[in-house]
């Protein structure tokens, strides 16, 4: 040790000397600039609220009888599992699919509650190997209710697994490797397995024909949207008129979790700027704020359709030019933005590339340029293709005329050739 105090490798402090301060000087890292913050204004940090995750959790229905919408999906599953109580037994495995928000996680939790079983929850992504398949299920407990999201995104191998898993309750490892590999059977309890998708497309048959109840979740309609925020308001204890109500169902894209979403933008709206009662006023200023206009268009697919019409004249645009356009990746526009605005009508996908409708032309306020309309099919090519296989600047469409015919072209000459031996004069 030196006089000053360091302390060398290999050496010890000497008994009397003062502790070291571990905290890093202040300004030089972020710990040592939130310690000099903390030393220079001594005060005691308030502990995490838990309000917010408290009021996510109790938007969610507890029981089938709370639960909004999809009225012919739960009427099946009442039934599932009212006979699957009624026999005391586990419920058949449930496959639910449809796009994301419309509650499948939600329904999972209500059919571990109606059977009064514990649910466990993971995902398709977590599951990539038939190892970690295997630790889950050897860890479930009879009745239990396994949750598995993205089911289509689990590995094929794993996905293999599966199907004895759920047929027969039954699972075969391998333990160890080369001539020292034993092959085993593990017998698991009755379980109920719950299946979420986005893509049903991408199961394979086997698996798909093993769930015993298959239901498709439909997007809401305004009217059911209305019902479910008046209950989350009510949980929320924000004060809100049906006028209110009714505008922000208007732009939820027919979705409950973006429903209560853009409620709790409202709400943050209303009790900054006004005395906190949400009315159409209110609902329309803060979406206003929050870029999200009357049908629901949020700033990417307001993006995606200003650079289709005033860029690109409406179209045809291929996605990979449309998605530099707006600055967002490829996949971005396809999977967040492209299906939103086909189901609305403002979007439509061309073997030549994405067109806009006349609706959004007419959404955006502005007029199409004159021209074949996008819907009409082109007219037929004297080849058998159709008049858009044409050369650059050629008239498209059905309002092209058909090319004139070809004059018939002058036969080449032709020199007779005189038979037998050659004359010589």
């Amino acid at each position: 040790m030196d006089r000053g105090g360091t302390v060398f490798p290999g050496t010890a402090p000497p008994r009397d000397a003062p502790p070291r301060d571990e905290t890093p000087a202040p300004g030089r890292t972020a710990l040592g600039r939130t310690v000099a913050a903390e030393r220079a204004h001594p005060t005691v940090a308030a502990p995490a609220n838990g309000e917010d995750r408290a009021t996510e959790a109790a938007l969610r229905p507890k029981d089938l009888d709370g639960f909004i919408g999809q009225e012919r999906v739960r009427e099946q599953l009442d039934l599932v599992l009212r006979a699957a109580r009624q026999r005391s037994a586990t419920a058949d495995h449930v496959l639910l699919s449809g796009a994301p928000g419309l509650g499948k996680t939600t329904l999972a939790m209500i059919i571990a509650a109606e059977m009064g079983a514990p649910l466990r929850m993971t995902s398709g992504p977590a599951i990539q190997h038939p190892g970690d398949l295997a630790a889950v299920l050897a860890s479930l407990t009879g009745g239990e209710v396994l949750f598995l999201d993205e089911i289509h995104r689990m590995s094929r191998p794993a996905e293999e697994m599966l199907y004895l898993a759920m047929e027969d309750f039954r699972v075969d490892i391998v333990v160890g490797t080369g001539i020292d590999a034993t092959a085993m059977s593990l017998e698991l309890p009755p379980f109920t397995l719950v299946g979420a998708t986005v893509r049903a497309g991408m199961l394979l048959p086997p698996l798909r024909d093993r769930f015993g109840f298959t239901g498709h979740m439909e997007f809401y309609e305004p009217a059911e949207l209305e019902r479910v925020i008046h209950r989350s308001a009510r949980l929320m204890e924000v004060e809100i008129e049906p006028a209110g109500a009714a505008e922000i169902a208007g732009r939820s894209r027919g979705t409950p979790r973006i429903a209560n979403r853009l409620l709790r933008r409202v709400r943050d709206y209303a009790q900054v700027t006004a005395d906190g009662v949400v009315t159409r006023e209110i609902a329309s200023a803060a979406l206003g704020v929050y870029e999200v206009d009357g049908r629901g268009l949020d700033r990417l697919d307001q993006a995606v359709l200003h650079a289709l019409l005033k860029l690109f004249g409406g179209g045809p645009v291929g996605l990979a030019t449309l998605a530099v356009a707006v600055g967002e990746e490829r996949e971005t526009v396809e999977e967040v933005a492209e299906p939103f605005l086909v189901r609305e009508g403002l979007l439509a996908r061309t073997p030549r590339g994405r067109v806009a409708t006349p609706a959004a032309w007419a959404h955006l306020g502005l007029v199409p340029p004159p021209g074949p309309s996008w819907t009409a099919s082109p007219a037929p090519h004297r080849n058998g293709g159709s008049a858009q296989d044409g050369p650059p600047g050629a008239r498209t469409g059905p309002t092209a005329s058909p090319a004139a015919p070809r004059p018939p072209s002058a036969p080449f000459p032709v020199t007779q050739v005189p038979s037998g031996p050659p004359h010589h004069p």
